[in-house]
């Protein structure tokens, strides 16, 4: 009874970090980095609760699910949050004693860690079943690792070796739950943030339209007025000033279009599309542009990169990507734009740039309504592109590095 009692305070501890996490620090917390350095210090509290109070057998066996809040941490928070968890195993085992158990758990992090990293990009941008699977795996060999290493170095007996093999089929088990739990709570809280977002669309939706009419009239009716009043025998100057309102006035309808753009609702034609074939057609659209800005285009595109998408629209999208991509470059440079199909059910779109770059925090904005780097910009543009993206199901990654330049990795789910 003893032991069924220890197992499950271990799985409460597993169970703590989720609960606050989800229910606490993702709604206060909106910066991205400072909610993994939290989530890290939570697993890491968890690592320190599970050594403390470990499911004993007997008089030597000492078991406990250190590898969940290690396997998690990692796999969620990246490459620093796995060193941080492991270098803190091994000083809190070192506080125990320099024993076998001691070298045991050295040896295990030594062989494990490096293949739990090596997952982790892959796990990142996997979906959710796919992600359960690594996990489990992950933690089929870590225990594994610890078997092995536990025999060689206490020699091999049955006794022994059913403890080892009692915990690592329990560890496998608790991780498949705690992965499928908490996979399953990312898609609520990822649903709920959809919901309210989608609100908040129509809303806007239904403010756009009124907007749009009301603002376009006066507009129309300036652009006519001034068209009239270019007469020939203008002069020159006169000229000038009408020329520059009517590209102003054309600048205006365009933000009118953009901002129509995000307040429609994403409902959309959508059909079977070669996603090479519509890249192919993007870059013979933005030649002339990429010229006027010395800027060369090369591509690597994997033809029959099957989607289900709008043609128009992914065109869009990528049209406003791509001249932002030029746009950073004013000295000119290389836009490299590459498509190929990964191994986890989607189309890779990758479009990388020589250009100003971006700091986190630039990142982290890229996207939201009227943020942006350019000084007669809106933001509108990539706002929409981000929307597109997402309605077909798809996801944009962004990596960037300041006066080194842009990468941005669109995601969208493949069809046979």
């Amino acid at each position: 009874m003893s032991i069924i009692k220890d197992f499950l305070l271990q799985l409460t501890f597993m169970l703590i970090p989720i609960f606050i996490y989800y229910t606490f620090i993702t709604e206060r917390v909106k910066n991205d980095k400072n909610r993994k350095v939290i989530r890290t210090i939570m697993w890491g509290i968890t690592i320190i609760a599970c050594m403390s109070f470990p499911v004993v057998f007997g008089q030597n066996a000492r078991l406990e699910l250190r590898i969940i809040p290690l396997l998690f941490g990692t796999l969620y928070g990246g490459f620093l949050s796995g060193i941080f968890l492991s270098a803190l195993i091994i000083l809190y085992r070192l506080y125990f004693g320099i024993d076998i158990g001691f070298y045991n758990t050295v040896l295990v992090l030594l062989f494990s860690l490096p293949v739990i990293l090596y997952f982790q990009k892959s796990f990142a941008s996997s979906k959710k079943d796919l992600r359960v699977k690594i996990a489990v795996g992950l933690s089929f060999y870590y225990c594994f690792i610890g078997l092995t290493f536990f025999g060689i170095l206490r020699d091999f007996s049955i006794d022994y070796l059913k403890v080892q093999i009692i915990h690592l089929i329990f560890a496998v088990v608790v991780t498949w739950f705690f992965a499928m739990l908490e996979e399953t709570i990312r898609e609520i809280h990822q649903l709920r943030l959809e919901l309210h977002n989608s609100e908040k669309i129509r809303v806007i939706s239904e403010l756009t339209s009124v907007f749009a009419h009301e603002i376009r009239n006066p507009l129309q009716v300036t652009r006519g007025f001034l068209q009239l009043l270019n007469e020939p025998d203008l002069p020159d100057q006169k000229k000038e000033y009408i020329q520059i309102s009517l590209e102003e006035l054309d600048r205006a309808n365009e933000i009118i279009n953009d901002f129509l753009s995000f307040g429609k609702p994403s409902i959309y034609n959508n059909e079977r599309i070669d996603v090479g074939y519509q890249l192919q057609r993007v870059v013979n659209i933005i030649q002339s542009y990429t010229l006027n800005h010395n800027v060369e285009i090369k591509t690597d595109i994997l033809a029959n990169c099957w989607i289900y998408a709008n043609p128009q629209k992914l065109n869009q999208s990528l049209i406003n990507i791509l001249k932002n991509a030029i746009e950073s470059m004013p000295n000119g440079g290389i836009v490299w734009i590459t498509c190929t199909s990964t191994n986890d059910g989607y189309i890779n779109i990758n479009i990388k740039d020589q250009g100003i770059g971006m700091t986190k925090k630039q990142i982290d904005m890229l996207g939201s309504p009227y943020y942006s780097l350019k000084e007669s910009g809106t933001g509108l543009g990539m706002m929409v592109s981000f929307q597109i993206v997402r309605s077909f199901k798809g996801k944009i990654q962004v990596n960037s590095e300041k006066d080194i330049g842009t990468e941005f990795i669109i995601l969208l789910p493949k069809i046979t």
